[in-house]
């Protein structure tokens, strides 16, 4: 009786290590990957090839052939399109490496080996864009009659551009403040936080997604400053934090910062305009001297020109040139 238990009982164990195949491992399990695009992935195998395995990788619903060793040789697929040059497969192990992985690459990949039985292992693949520098701006520039009462608080907006799968979030030194995220569509994101003038704590707004995260720390002294300290720091500002955002790879940022950079320039050289016309106006009268000849007179081998000479006035009624009474007429001798 014992033995007919111990034996089935090693029965069943043989025909779980048989389930399990060569992985070590159920049939149905799917591995997730996630990865920054432009980076290599390798997708393993966890297997030592044997002289007649034959190891099949398949990508895509439609589970197209891509890879596969049989025989020790290894064979890649030449005419796939989105994957042409970037795979490499391991003649030891069969794993499978995909070099300068780009957002098409995204899928399921199944590996399906062949030797004493068939087993099966499935790769779920997630590739991210790069992820950019988030930027800090002050929100609080409008510095009219109403704004000088919450003088004493500076509004501060964190901002990124056309992202997706990511979450925006300001902290305080290790303490999450707020957050926000955004789906698999590209949108941007921007976030508000609002702080004193004269905090000493340490915030940073952070961006992140399942691969990796950037950080941007806030410089409370050079964003924040009260509107009696002029235009000229928001400007030098605004241009810090275009700096960062031209380190982005997304052509969108540069196009922003070039855009709103034109439009501080015009502004200021529109203001510079209304002073210089406005002192113009504030001045007073100005005369301008205007001479015109009257007549000549040649006497031998002299000739004699006689000139009459007015004044002006400049923004006023201007004065008869012939009127005796209001202009005092000069007659000088000119050589010719």
């Amino acid at each position: 009786m014992l033995r007919n238990t111990v034996g089935r009982i090693a029965c069943f164990y043989l025909f779980l290590q048989g389930l399990k195949g060569v992985f070590g491992a159920g049939t149905d399990e799917v591995k997730s990957v996630s990865v920054t695009e432009g980076d290599s992935v390798t997708l393993n195998t966890d297997v030592q090839v044997q002289r007649d395995d034959h190891i099949l990788w398949m990508f895509g619903p439609q589970e197209t052939r891509i890879a596969e060793i049989h025989r020790q040789n290894i064979y890649i697929d030449g005419t796939d399109i989105i994957f042409e040059k970037i795979l490499q497969m391991d003649n030891q192990t069969g794993s499978l490496t995909i070099r300068n992985i780009r957002t098409e690459h995204t899928g399921l990949y199944k590996l399906q080996i062949i030797s004493r039985g068939t087993s099966y292992k499935r790769f779920n693949v997630s590739v991210y864009a790069p992820l950019a520098n988030p930027v800090i701006t002050n929100n609080s520039l409008n510095c009219s009659s109403s704004s000088r009462s919450s003088e004493s608080r500076c509004s501060l907006v964190c901002s990124v551009l056309n992202v997706s799968d990511v979450t925006l979030s300001w902290y305080k030194g290790i303490s999450v403040l707020s957050s926000i995220s955004a789906s698999d569509l590209s949108i941007s994101l921007s976030l508000p936080l609002d702080v004193e003038y004269q905090d000493k704590n340490t915030y940073s707004c952070v961006i992140n997604n399942p691969v990796r995260n950037q950080t941007t720390h806030l410089d409370i002294s050079q964003l924040c400053h009260t509107c009696e300290e002029g235009t000229s720091t928001v400007i030098s500002v605004y241009l810090l934090n275009c700096s960062v955002s031209l380190r982005s790879p997304s052509g969108v940022l540069l196009a922003a910062c070039i855009s709103a950079a034109l439009l501080l320039v015009l502004a200021g050289l529109m203001y510079f305009l209304y002073r210089k016309r406005k002192r113009t106006a504030q001045k007073g009268n100005v005369f301008e001297p205007h001479t015109h000849t009257v007549g000549t007179a040649q006497s031998g081998e002299d000739e004699v020109q006689y000139a009459e000479t007015g004044f002006f006035i400049q923004n006023g009624q201007k004065k008869k040139a012939n009127d005796t009474e209001e202009t005092e007429t000069i007659y000088s001798s000119i050589a010719t």
